[in-house]
């Protein structure tokens, strides 16, 4: 299977969606041990993500995806801007001037997109942070048999799902939280769930798009 652009466009509009029915329960989360705006920044993600949709016209696939990185960047609002801006715009590197997305490619945006977010932050697993879902996430997709697109997508999503809902379990180490310590413990971590949340939009957006 091969993702060209009108396929990506279906899976970025599926995913804005599901972050945007989820940003109150993304924000209530970010509340109790956070500044509570998390739902807000991932709300205005979703739009830019709706947006680079919109108006893309003639761009190749790296050049909407390095724009959408770029836009989320300049995002006001804690750490989610600078975060998922590096995420979005790590996908693009591997790129050139690719119509189509295949498997193998897919693996190597997003060994780049960690790889980039790896660089920004120190946090990894363990740390109660996004990093919790996006390395597992990013290392069952690499670790999956083939270059079949919705299977590597299917093995991410799941493998941030456990990753997120493992952050339910161990205490914050960063950003203001850490300063709660073992209260956190029992309230998962929302940067981790807005990640979990990316990857189910992109496994379940591809498969809508199967589907017309």
């Amino acid at each position: 299977m091969l993702v060209d652009k009108e396929i990506l466009s279906e899976i970025l509009v599926y995913t804005a969606e599901l972050w945007k029915k989820n940003s109150a329960s993304l924000g209530e989360i970010d509340a109790r041990f956070g500044d509570g705006d998390h739902g807000i920044t991932i709300g205005k993600i979703a739009g830019v993500f709706e947006e680079c949709v919109k108006n893309w016209k003639n761009e190749s696939i790296k050049e909407t995806i390095k724009t959408l990185g770029d836009k989320i960047l300049a995002i006001n609002g804690g750490s989610a801007g600078p975060l998922y801006g590096t995420l979005i715009g790590g996908l693009a590197e591997p790129l050139s001037d690719e119509k189509v997305i295949d498997g193998a490619m897919l693996k190597k945006m997003l060994r780049s997109s960690c790889d980039e977010i790896s660089a920004l932050t120190k946090a990894r697993v363990g740390d109660k942070t996004m990093m919790d879902a996006l390395i597992p996430a990013v290392e069952a997709a690499l670790s999956t048999p083939g270059d079949y697109i919705p299977d590597i997508l299917d093995a991410a999503e799941k493998a941030a799902a456990r990753g997120a809902e493992y952050t339910g379990s161990i205490a914050s180490k960063f950003g203001r939280a850490r300063s709660y310590g073992d209260k956190t413990i029992g309230t998962p971590d929302a940067g981790a769930v807005s990640t979990s949340l990316l990857f189910q939009g992109f496994s379940e957006g591809i498969g809508e798009s199967m589907k017309l």
